[in-house]
Formats: C-alpha cells, sequence, structure tokens
C-alpha cells in the first residue's frame, strides 16, 4: 500500500487507540485465571490479534463482543503443539515462558522480521528451569517442552524487559517461595505496567528497586474486567503531529499510565510546545520549537516520533539509547536516518547518542517503512511540515500497532491519500 501525506494544519480530537502492551499482557493473564474474564477497549492491531490467537491456541476459548472479548480459560492447557506469534516481539518473550508452564512439546514460530530477532536467550534460561529449549542457531523456531519449575534465578535484562515479563507472569501462576533476580534492566516502566497488570488479576509480587521480584506463596491469576487504557506509543505520534502543525486533543490518555512512552510529555515540553494536560486528556499546541536532549533508553519505541518532532526544532537535538533499536522491526537508528535522510533532514550516530540537526526544511519525498510500523508514521508526521507531499511505501506496516492511524491523522486535518 503507498500513502501520500501532503503538507496541512491539523487541528481537532481524536480518541487514542487502545495500549497494545496492555492488551497483550491482559489477554496472557485472562489465559492464565481461570473462569472467565472481560477485556474491554481491546485493541485490533496485529499484534493484539496474534496474542488472542496465540491464547486460544494455548487452551482459552475467545468469544468476540461489539466492543469487548469474552475470554474463558482453565489455565494453560494447550490445544495445538505449534503456536505462532506473528510479528510480536513482547508476544513471544511474554508467551514462551506461559506456553513452558505445559508439559506438552510446543514450536513456537512468528513472522516477518521476528524471523530474524536473536532468542538465544531462551536456550540460555528457559533450561535453568527445567524446560527443554532449542533454536535453529539463535533464531526461530523455538522449541520447548515443560513444565517450567520455577526457581530462584539471575537473569541479563539490558537487551529487552520482555522477556522478564513472560517470566514474571508465568511464575505468577507456579512460583512458590521463588526470586528472580535481574541485572541491568532496561525499559523498567514496561515492567511496572506488567506488575500493574499482575496486580489487577490478583496476584502480587514483591519487588525491590526493580532488580529483585519475589513470590511467597503460591498464587493464583483471578479471571476479572479489564479496560485496556490508551496507547501512549501510538498517541506520541498525533501529540507531535500536533506540536509541530497546529493544534489538537488526544483522549483517552491515562497521564498517571504506567507505560513507559508517557515520557513524550517530557520531550514535548522541553522542546517548547504548549501542552495542558488532565487525568485522561492532553492538549498539545505548537509553540516556538528548539532542540532538546532526552535519555529514550527506557522508552525506546519514542525514538520515531521523536525524530519527527526533533526535525522540526530549531538546533541539534540530542537522544541517547540508540543501543536499544537495533532488534526492533528494522534496525531503527540506521533507518531514521535513512528515510530522514531523504526528506533532508541529517541524523549522526554516535554511539548510544542519535543527533538530529532540526529546523533546516523538511523536503518532500517517496520513502520507505521498512515494513516498520513505527517508520511509517513518524514519515507521515514529519510529511504535515514538508515542502511537499511525502510519499509512504509499505504504508501499511501501521497494521501491527496502529491500523486507525491514517483515519486518525485525516480526522486531525492530515491530507492522506491511500493507493491500495
Amino acid at each position: 500500500m503507498q500513502v501520500t501525506v501532503s503538507p496541512a494544519i491539523i487541528k481537532g480530537t481524536v480518541t487514542a487507540n487502545p495500549s497494545k502492551s496492555a492488551m497483550q499482557r491482559a489477554v496472557a493473564a485472562a489465559l492464565l485465571a481461570k473462569g472467565t474474564s472481560i477485556i474491554r477497549n481491546p485493541g485490533l492491531s496485529n499484534d493484539c490479534l496474534a496474542a488472542l490467537e496465540v491464547a486460544e491456541n494455548l487452551g482459552a476459548k475467545i468469544k468476540r463482543e461489539h466492543d469487548y472479548f469474552e475470554i474463558t480459560s482453565n489455565g494453560v492447557q494447550p490445544f495445538y503443539d505449534e503456536i505462532n506469534c506473528g510479528e510480536s516481539g513482547l508476544g513471544i518473550r511474554m508467551f514462551t515462558p506461559i506456553a513452558a508452564l505445559s508439559s506438552l512439546a510446543i514450536t513456537i514460530e512468528g513472522h516477518g522480521s521476528l524471523t530474524t530477532r536473536p532468542m538465544n536467550f531462551f536456550e540460555e534460561v528457559l533450561p535453568q528451569l527445567d524446560v527443554k529449549c532449542s533454536t535453529r542457531e539463535g533464531k526461530l523456531p523455538l522449541h520447548i517442552q515443560g513444565p517450567l519449575q520455577p526457581k530462584d534465578i539471575t537473569i541479563d535484562g539490558s537487551l529487552s524487559s520482555q522477556f522478564l515479563t513472560g517470566l514474571l507472569m508465568a511464575y505468577g501462576a507456579a512460583a512458590e517461595n521463588a526470586t528472580i533476580t535481574v541485572k541491568d534492566l532496561k525499559s523498567k516502566p514496561y515492567i511496572a505496567l506488567t506488575l500493574q497488570l499482575m496486580a489487577h488479576f490478583g496476584v502480587k509480587v514483591e519487588e525491590k528497586n526493580f532488580e529483585t521480584f519475589h513470590f511467597g506463596k503460591k498464587q493464583a491469576y483471578n479471571p476479572c474486567d479489564y479496560t485496556v487504557e490508551g496507547d501512549w506509543s501510538g498517541a506520541a505520534f498525533l501529540l507531535v503531529a500536533a506540536a509541530v502543525a497546529g493544534k489538537a486533543e488526544v483522549q483517552h490518555l491515562n497521564v498517571a499510565s504506567a507505560q513507559s512512552d508517557k515520557a513524550i510529555l517530557e520531550a514535548l515540553e522541553k522542546a517548547g510546545a504548549h501542552i495542558m494536560s488532565g487525568v485522561f486528556t492532553v492538549n498539545i499546541e505548537k509553540g516556538g520549537l528548539k532542540a532538546f536532549e532526552i535519555d529514550a533508553t527506557d522508552c525506546p519505541d519514542l525514538f520515531p516520533p521523536l525524530v519527527a518532532l526533533a526535525a522540526n526544532c530549531n538546533g541539534i537535538t540530542k537522544i541517547k539509547g540508540v543501543s536499544r533499536l537495533a532488534h526492533k522491526e528494522s534496525d531503527r537508528g540506521i533507518t531514521l536516518q535513512e528515510e530522514f535522510g531523504k526528506m533532508g533532514i541529517q541524523i549522526d550516530l554516535q554511539g548510544d547518542i542519535m543527533l538530529v540537526h532540526g529546523g533546516t526544511g523538511i523536503k518532500g519525498a517517496t520513502v520507505h517503512s521498512h515494513n516498520d510500523h513505527r517508520i511509517a508514521m513518524a514519515c507521515a508526521v514529519a510529511a504535515l511540515t514538508a515542502d511537499g507531499p511525502v510519499v509512504i511505501e509499505n504504508a501499511e506496516a501501521i497494521n501491527k500497532s496502529y491500523p486507525e492511524f491514517y483515519d486518525h491523522l485525516a480526522l486531525l486535518g492530515g491530507e492522506v491519500a491511500i493507493l491500495a
């Protein structure tokens, strides 16, 4: 699919799409609970739909209603010996330890960029928990056979917090007097979100400084009613669009959320945008934008909208955390440098630092998403202040996380032309 976004003034109100991070965790918790859970305001992105399919294959019965999902489960009792996590990095890292609670030998697959991502950490950690595990030279497919036996264990948290999320959720269903110790944990807010959701489903973890996670007496997930909050990751693009090209109100955003990408507000404030936030809504209006500095190590998904913002700021913006970008849907540091370079924006990569030379004027161009949803959205936002239309190839990549994005951009006044 090809999408052309032309320069435009942003103005209006839009409701944030549901958080895929919260949605996928809720689906996993509902699978682990015995009984019927209701998930309201559900996400329908590709990653969310993949999570629902995985839960179904692992034993849950799922009924879709108009505005909620009903998930009935008796714990992990797989119907099949193979599951497919689509292209979801969170999905495969979270559901693998959960699937390992079963004694059935299971093959775990994925597609797209997931087939190139490293999976060797499963081979390093799961055997310590009595799970047989093998990969194809550190890549998919992944073969496991449990059942997982929770024990005191130490893991490296520097690559991703997602595997820790899976271990925490699996331990929540089976652990008794066991501790997970984590070294060099990145993306701590995502673990805060995991713990918050587990508590909602009745499982509590004793956490100290995001370094130790202790499970005392054995617990069980309780089926419950859960409403998925708005997604700060997707909303970040709309907030930046307003900050660079007009003004907008984005509703259904919890300013007290544990989502790490809420840090977009910090960046917008530093850049000079005018911000007014309520409890569940954020108003943004363009101001005199200036270069800023921010550490995005704990919120690497913010790099694309931060670059779109920085391109419109006078001066050189400094963003830390580039090392977290290599194993995303694309190598995002290099991809951002390449695609924004086509639009006349210079980006320098210096170790863990990205320097964005802004205020030089964005040029109309033809760019490519690299099948990365956040690259497609960042280019669309940059187009709003370009000197001509920006054509985005492979624009359907947004379906991974935010299928409504182009519709929402148009609702705010964006000029979006879609060629299927």
